[in-house]
């Protein structure tokens, strides 16, 4: 079960089944989506929005920066959304383990040819960082 398995049961309902993980990542990856835009950021799944991505990195990783709450939750749906960039500009799918207990920072992209990458461990690293992990430039390399 992902960050966001725990959904509310309705009185007298059955409560659901918890999502999966790859389920997670897509509704984190919308939700940051509408985060971003909400909060002046561009997220339209392009190799531009990286930059904005960096941009937000920048602003908002010093001391009363959205980053400082939540962090753990901002920085899955951050790689969900890289991810999901990723996916839609190079093809590829997910691949996650529901049973992994660190299966949200494992989240991993798998591409047509066979290589893969980390987008949750490589927010992970840009937060910790800096510019020298940029997003934009980590997915730039990808499509050369």
């Amino acid at each position: 079960m992902g960050l966001f398995g725990k959904k509310n049961a309705k009185k007298h309902e059955e409560p659901s089944e918890p999502s999966t993980l790859a389920e997670d990542v897509v509704k984190a990856s919308e939700w940051v989506v509408r985060a971003l835009n909400s909060s002046g950021y561009k997220a339209d799944y392009t190799l531009e929005s990286m930059k904005e991505i960096d941009r937000f990195f920048n602003e908002q990783t010093k001391p009363g920066g959205i980053l400082s709450q939540n962090l753990g939750q901002i920085l899955f749906a951050l790689g969900s959304y890289v991810g999901e960039t990723a996916i839609r500009l190079y093809g590829g799918k997910w691949l996650c383990d529901d049973e992994d207990p660190e299966g949200e920072v494992k989240i991993t992209v798998e591409f047509p040819d066979g290589s893969i990458i980390f987008p949750a461990m490589r927010c992970i690293k840009r937060y910790q960082n800096g510019a020298e992990d940029s997003i934009y430039a980590y997915m730039y390399a990808l499509k050369h």
